[in-house]
């Protein structure tokens, strides 16, 4: 049914239609397949288009991008959409752009603001009973508390939108939670509680729900578990491409997994995915996350000397040379696969492989890292595939 839903979006006309749509694929993990009917609401709603389908095309826009690691625009959007709700007199929707913005707050470390927006949001929310809201705001406590390290407070917080064991009942939204409870379960001698939850989320076949889903099954599976089949499961995730779309969510199923690997398997194990972490982390300024991965090697040992003697641009295949030249022009993922015939989705995935073999953690450092490379020559821009 998602399937057929979406496939019809790019034809789409009526804004409400897209809408509706996009949110009944949202706990699916689909709004990827709305974002360019949804940017054109947005622009229609700059021009002076209906506000109410601007605030709604802006709900899946920030969300998209918090979940996918495009945190810049999300938080620039998310503002948007609260002055749009100011502007047009729909207040009842601000809420949601407080908490897209409280989210990437706490992800950054900026956790007194991350604090106050949830503060705002259940300020709001109560008096007018709007449960919803009061439980979206759990979720930024949450991780604002993982940020520095109070993973007590983290697990209450996520308890409180599902408790250990149980995924609430017509609440989806706590399956967002369901990493931060399972890790900070581990991390405060709740074993049991860990367990119960990753046996509850078995239960509900969430794996089935999106990719995203599967990831954090694995995850959490993997930090409850040690055996080798659920080992080789979470390393088959983090292997495939589709996985990398999830930025936040695949740095740090990497960076607890390389966390267990550094205290029970040879060092050189956990560094890849420790490496690989602080660069996704690094990508998106998360920079609690960034200093976590980096303790973790400094805890293996590791050293920059210690980076395996194929990285640097002389490691890179031709086709990763080729779209990190392109990148570092300026380019955008669809921009460069409409030039080479690849999907947006296989550009980010050789751009995340080739950042390490760079010794970079984004786009901005690609100029310098490519100065080495010689250049073989491209398809001349003006060859029609461009726009």
């Amino acid at each position: 049914m998602a399937d057929a839903l979406v496939k019809t979006l790019l034809e789409e006309s009526d804004p409400t239609r897209i809408i509706r749509i996009g949110t009944a694929t949202v706990y699916l993990d689909r709004l990827a397949d709305s974002r360019e009917p949804s940017w054109r609401m947005v622009f229609q709603g700059r021009r002076g288009g209906p506000p109410r389908r601007h605030i709604g095309a802006l709900m899946h826009l920030c969300l998209d991008d918090y979940l996918t690691g495009r945190w810049d625009e999300a938080e620039y959007l998310a503002r948007e959409g609260q002055t749009v709700c100011d502007s047009a007199g729909f207040p009842f929707f601000a809420w949601y752009f407080r908490y897209n913005r409280a989210l990437i707050a706490a992800g950054r470390g900026r956790f007194a603001e991350a604090n106050s927006l949830a503060d705002e949001i259940t300020h709001w929310a109560l008096p007018r009973g709007v449960s919803a809201a009061a439980l979206f705001a759990r979720q930024p406590w949450a991780l604002a508390a993982q940020g520095q390290g109070d993973f007590e407070a983290a697990f209450h917080h996520a308890a409180a939108m599902s408790p250990p064991g149980t995924l609430a009942s017509h609440a989806p939204h706590c399956t967002w939670a369901m990493f931060d409870l399972v890790e900070a379960a581990m991390r405060t001698g709740r074993v049991p509680e860990a367990r119960a939850h990753v046996e509850a989320m078995r239960a509900a076949d969430v794996a089935a729900l999106s990719p995203r889903m599967a990831l954090i099954l694995a995850g959490a599976e993997a930090l409850v578990s040690d055996e080798d089949e659920v080992s080789a499961r979470v390393e088959a995730m983090l292997a495939d491409p589709e996985t990398q779309r999830w930025q936040f969510e695949s740095s740090r199923v990497r960076l607890t997994y390389g966390e267990k690997l550094r205290r029970t398997a040879p060092p050189v194990r956990a560094r890849p995915y420790l490496i690989a972490a602080r660069d996704g982390f690094a990508a998106m300024n998360a920079e609690p996350w960034v200093e976590r991965a980096r303790n973790e090697l400094r805890a293996t040992g590791y050293r920059q000397r210690d980076l395996p003697t194929t990285s640097g641009p002389e490691a890179l295949t031709a086709q990763e040379a080729q779209i990190a030249r392109l990148a570092a022009r300026g380019l955008t993922n669809k921009q460069i696969g409409e030039r080479l015939y690849l999907s947006h989705r296989t550009v980010g995935a050789h751009l995340y492989r080739t950042f390490p073999k760079l010794g970079v953690t984004s786009r901005a450092g690609l100029t310098a890292a490519l100065t080495r490379l010689p250049d073989p020559g491209e398809r001349p821009a003006d060859d029609g595939h461009s726009r």
